[in-house]
């Protein structure tokens, strides 16, 4: 009882707070039930939807399919259900995205396209010869390289497609307990392709109605009709799962609340905000008004809001801290730099910290988004090692906050050298305050990474039954504090002046980056394998290095602009 009552205020809050989102909080059409479908995949229930969305981004790298240019985008969840009823109806579509040129010129498949079908990869006569290369690779059991990555990237979108066709990857109906059941097949569902007699009449109902559904809509004629039809159906088949075993059966209201964060996709709202914020900031910093500020924290609030709601969405959907992997990071470092600016800004009034906090808040957010094969954003179950919200809450989160901080002072060194190229005598009241704000959050990080550190010990201890064996992670994690260490000593004796505290506050970065991507991304070594993944090393090893040449150009502009003056 109470935990329904939950359930009915978190909806209600969410709906209250998303008002702004009319499109996306729409009422639901005749047609949608089959979104709502509870599906075991990845060792958690899920929607339909969010299972369509995941798999088509798998295969195809964007959540909705454009069958031809100036088409309207085909939804995920009407996709993945059409590969099941009619895969052979895709066999000469353009589904699979390959971008990686290396394994196109294995394949002898044109440069010039990154959708091919099914035809041209897997009855490819290379196709066999490319994953006897990946089998071989993995029996090495050396760290793959970004060509192997994307051989494996190929394997899974074959191997997907055709489990989805067969049918055996829908789990969509828990089993029965019975003797018969091995123990460890008694919490799998079972799949489409292993219904039970009884039951197979109910989902042929959904298959058929799913094809007259989309022929009236091709049609577009007795649409409503025919999505009632469907969903009397989807209902149908949930009441006869549901009562094989209704203690496993799960169509709560967490099903409904993920179809409404993949409506509203938050964060994407939360960057749009911030953007409107820092649009706003400059344009009011260029024209030197004295108004105007209350339509920026205005943005800033809008942002801030939704970015903690999309927080709250994912605790409430994964029962956990949302910081399990890098996307989770990614989301919850800029959520926390945004905060710090928001903190200093009320202190120190100088505007160019809240312009520095939306900047980032907007970047780390955008890469979020953009970089989904890179940075997965499903919600999975917890690795063994971390399930303990306790040691997620106090160590896991306490470290990547201290990233927010570095992240921070990242984007206030950059402001800051960009104003010190434009001429650091006339800027030099803003440099100063930039500085400041460099300062602050430089403190503020080492304020958290140090009890981090810490704590990350005891709980190895706890885990491992040693507090410190100079794992990669802890290792570079210490470096990054000695880092920020010695820099805020540099500036505390006057070896840092303005400048030197700009560029530490850029430079010094990189050890985080490292830390927190390089240690999963580069290296994978050490004990903290559940971090460990594979991708993006070009982009973030081009952004560290124009970090740095701008830093050395920034330098020597700073350089020819003091030898004038003297």
């Amino acid at each position: 009882m109470m935990a329904t009552l939950k359930n009915k205020i978190f909806t209600s809050v969410i709906l209250a707070l998303m008002a702004f989102s009319f499109s996306s909080l729409g009422l639901a059409k005749a047609g949608d039930r089959i979104r709502y479908m509870p599906i075991q995949d990845s060792g958690r229930i899920k929607p339909f939807d969010t299972f369509a969305q995941e798999t088509l981004e798998i295969i195809y790298g964007k959540k909705t399919y454009k069958p031809e240019e100036g088409a309207q985008p085909i939804d995920a969840h009407w996709v993945v259900m059409t590969w099941m009823l009619s895969p052979e109806s895709w066999a000469n579509r353009p589904l699979f995205e390959v971008k990686y040129h290396d394994v196109l010129d294995k394949l002898g498949l044109s440069k010039e396209k990154k959708y091919f079908t099914g035809e041209e990869l897997f009855r490819n006569e290379k196709f066999a010869n490319v994953m006897q290369e990946l089998t071989n690779k993995r029996e090495t059991k050396e760290k793959l390289t970004p060509y192997f990555q994307a051989l494996q990237r190929l394997e899974n979108q074959f191997f997907i497609f055709r489990e989805i066709a067969s049918g055996r990857m829908l789990h969509v109906m828990p089993r029965k307990d019975s003797p018969d059941v091995k123990p460890e097949d008694k919490d799998k569902w079972i799949a489409v392709a292993d219904l039970p007699i009884d039951i197979q009449p109910a989902f042929m109902e959904i298959s058929k109605n799913v094809a007259q559904y989309l022929g009236a809509v091709t049609d577009k004629a007795n649409v409503e009709e025919a999505g009632k039809k469907l969903d009397d159906s989807v209902l149908a088949f949930q009441k006869l799962a549901g009562e094989a075993a209704p203690e496993k059966y799960t169509y709560t209201e967490k099903v409904k609340t993920e179809v409404l964060y993949n409506d509203i996709h938050p964060f994407r709202w939360a960057y749009i905000f911030y953007l409107m914020a820092a649009l706003s900031l400059l344009f009011i910093w260029i024209r030197r008004l004295e108004k105007g500020m209350a339509i920026v924290w205005t943005f800033m609030a809008l942002g801030f809001l939704v970015h903690t709601l999309g927080f709250v969405f994912r605790v409430y959907l994964a029962e956990r801290p949302p910081v399990s992997n890098m996307y989770e990071t990614v989301i919850w470092v800029s959520w926390g730099a945004v905060l710090f600016s928001i903190i200093l800004e009320l202190n120190y009034r100088f505007r160019l910290l809240l312009l520095g906090g939306s900047l980032v808040g907007l970047f780390a957010l955008i890469v979020a988004d953009s970089a989904p094969a890179i940075l997965d954003p499903s919600i999975q179950p917890l690795e063994a090692v971390l399930r303990s919200n306790y040691w997620l809450i106090v160590h896991v989160m306490t470290i990547t906050i201290s990233y927010a901080a570095f992240m921070l002072a990242f984007g206030l060194g950059d402001l800051g050298l960009i104003y010190s190229v434009l001429g650091e005598e006339k800027h030099k009241e803003t440099i100063q305050k930039l500085t400041t704000g460099v300062y602050r959050a430089i403190q503020i990080g080492v304020a958290f990474l140090t009890p981090g550190i810490i704590l990350g010990g005891i709980w190895a201890d706890y885990s491992w039954g040693r507090f410190w064996g100079w794992d990669p992670k802890e290792t570079w994690a210490l470096i990054v504090l000695l880092g920020y260490i010695v820099v805020l000593h540099a500036r505390l004796v006057g070896w840092l002046k303005n400048f030197g505290m700009l560029a530490a506050g850029v430079v010094t970065f990189s050890l985080v980056i490292m830390a927190w991507y390089g240690v999963n991304f580069v290296l994978g070594a050490g004990l903290h394998t559940y971090g460990f993944s594979a991708g993006g090393v070009e982009y973030v090893s081009v952004f560290v290095l124009l970090h740095i040449v701008f830093v050395a150009y920034a330098y020597f502009v700073q350089k020819s602009q003091s030898s004038k003056l003297n």
